[in-house]
């Protein structure tokens, strides 16, 4: 007869509480990085532990002491009551992991829209010329019979398109779909494939939308949103770059639904503390096998603990963890990430008409400037810095008016992104006045640039066309969620990974087998051919779908 835990315990003279029992039964489970991803799969273990009755241990390791991670948010003039969205800055409502936890956690939304201001303008330059402007202050309808008038079905076309899209990706939140142990698999079973195989050029193209739209308009969301034009981007990304109507944020900062998801899990939530190694634990094997997390925390005290399940909820690339022999069984790829430079600033000055090769002294100048490829850009939107073509910047944004504490009037806050740092010299010609070398000038009255932020991200990974993505199953117990950012990289995806790999694992810990291929239906009408995908060996279906 084999005894339980308890009885021998008691037997010793130790007889445990029902709390301690508990506690030393629990499942324990190490998530590190505390970011969307990360605190999405504390929260949602948490969920799914506690509705299935699986008593779970959670810790929740974070280098940093923030989190959220990417979703940061600065302050203007260092001020906490003027914060401002640094990175990841928007969410929409068909985004229901962080939309429903903005609700579950009642965080106050706010529109996340351009400049409300009486002279709002939306200008698409191509570094020569404005391609497209769009007054902000007409109504929604106005500006739809302007992009019809000008690019005649395209923008109808290009919509409808993304839409087919996106409905097929959200299919990845529902039964049978969700959970997946095969990105790659439910990639190609709901024909998502075919959308990441091309770029967004051949993809638009394929579908018929006009080339001016998509050279003007489309590509100026994927510069936005992805900082890369449409040769460089997949077609899945770039139709998520047109996706954002009607999007929000969280008053005080995105960061809060992380935060928020993180402190509701019940881990333990040691931040300021950097995991330097993993490693199995020596003699124990599949299916059980266990692992030591080695830890150094602010102090320099390094530590290490067990662990029966660990998550790897960040980029392993940047992580500077070392995995011992045998802990990745199927190994992490490393791919390309996009350094994109962010600047915040504020001055009272606006753009100089002449900047944007428009009359001297003239009302138009767009308050938001989003860039695309001028004709004589090189074709494959390498030519310039890291294909920002002759503009040489993604975007610029004015944000909103801001009060300056020192001198107390308002001022405008700018928000640039750019592939390269942005500098004095640039900013003298925006402006159109001298800025000086040190940027913010604390010697006179009414400087020209008040406050500066520059803020350098490994942003989102350049999404080039591909066909197979990183499984969320890279050894026994041991699960990675950055592998979606190649597939779409969002707030929403990450945290949609992270709640994957949450039902994996508790459905793992009761002997469930989920997450496997779903019976598909090939493209044969006659005779109803079904094809099954292997999930556990990231292969692809043989043939067309």
């Amino acid at each position: 007869m084999k005894l339980s835990p308890r009885l021998l315990a008691g037997a010793a003279g130790l007889l445990l509480t029902p709390a301690a029992y508990a506690e030393a039964s629990a499942r324990r489970i190490a998530v590190i990085g505390a970011g969307a991803a990360g605190a999405s799969t504390a929260y949602h273990l948490r969920q799914f532990a506690d509705a299935d009755g699986v008593a779970v241990n959670i810790t929740l390791f974070e280098k940093t002491g923030h989190i959220g991670g990417r979703t940061l948010t600065a302050h203007a003039f260092n001020d906490p009551h003027q914060p401002v969205e640094l990175g990841a800055s928007i969410f929409v409502e068909i985004n229901e992991i962080l939309w429903n936890a903005a609700a579950d956690f009642s965080l106050p939304l706010q529109p996340a829209g351009g400049f409300d201001d009486d002279a709002a303008l939306l200008g698409i330059w191509d570094g020569d010329r404005f391609v497209y402007t769009q007054d902000d202050r007409s109504s929604g309808w106005w500006n739809i019979v302007r992009l019809l008038w000008t690019y005649g079905t395209a923008p109808y076309r290009a919509n409808k398109l993304m839409q087919a899209t996106i409905q097929r990706f959200l299919e990845l939140y529902k039964t049978p779909y969700f959970p997946f142990r095969s990105l790659t698999t439910r990639a190609y079973e709901l024909e998502l494939t075919f959308v990441t195989s091309q770029t967004g050029q051949q993809f638009l193209d394929a579908n018929n939308v006009g080339a001016r739209f998509s050279h003007d308009i489309v590509q100026a969301s994927t510069r936005v949103n992805y900082a890369s034009n449409l040769a460089r981007i997949h077609g899945l990304d770039a139709m998520v770059a047109l996706a954002p109507s009607g999007a929000s944020q969280i008053r005080g900062g995105n960061w809060q639904i992380f935060d928020s998801m993180a402190r509701a899990s019940g881990a333990d939530l040691r931040v300021n503390t950097s995991v330097g190694h993993l490693d199995k634990v020596p003699g124990t094997d599949p299916p059980s096998t266990k692992y030591t997390v080695k830890t150094t925390d602010a102090a320099g005290v390094e530590a290490e603990k067990e662990f029966d399940n660990v998550v790897l909820a960040l980029p392993f690339q940047f992580s500077g963890i070392e995995a011992g022999d045998g802990v990745l069984q199927n190994a992490i790829d490393e791919i390309p990430y996009v350094q994109l430079h962010v600047t915040l600033f504020s001055s009272p000055l606006q753009f100089s008409a002449e900047f944007f090769g428009l009359p001297a002294g003239s009302k138009n100048v767009p308050t938001t400037v989003l860039t695309t490829l001028a004709d004589d850009d090189d074709d494959q939107g390498s030519s310039g810095a890291d294909g920002s073509g002759k503009a040489g910047f993604f975007s610029i944004s004015t944000l909103r008016r801001v009060v300056n504490p020192n001198t107390l009037r308002e001022e405008y806050l700018y928000k640039i992104f750019s592939p390269e740092a942005v500098t004095p010299a640039f900013l003298s010609d925006l402006f159109g006045v001298d800025v000086p070398d040190t940027f913010v000038d604390d010697t006179t009255e009414l400087p020209v640039i008040s406050w500066y932020y520059p803020h350098i991200f490994h942003s989102y990974p350049k999404a080039l066309p591909r066909v197979t993505f990183q499984d969320p199953v890279v050894g026994d117990g041991l699960y990675y969620t950055s592998g979606i950012e190649s597939f779409i990289s969002t707030m929403e995806t990450s945290a949609l990974m992270g709640k994957n790999v949450a039902r994996l694992i508790v459905d793992d810990i009761q002997g469930l087998t989920t997450g496997g291929a779903v019976l598909m239906e090939s493209g044969e009408k006659d005779g109803k051919e079904t094809i099954y995908v292997e999930s556990e060996k990231n292969q692809k279906v043989a043939g067309e779908l």
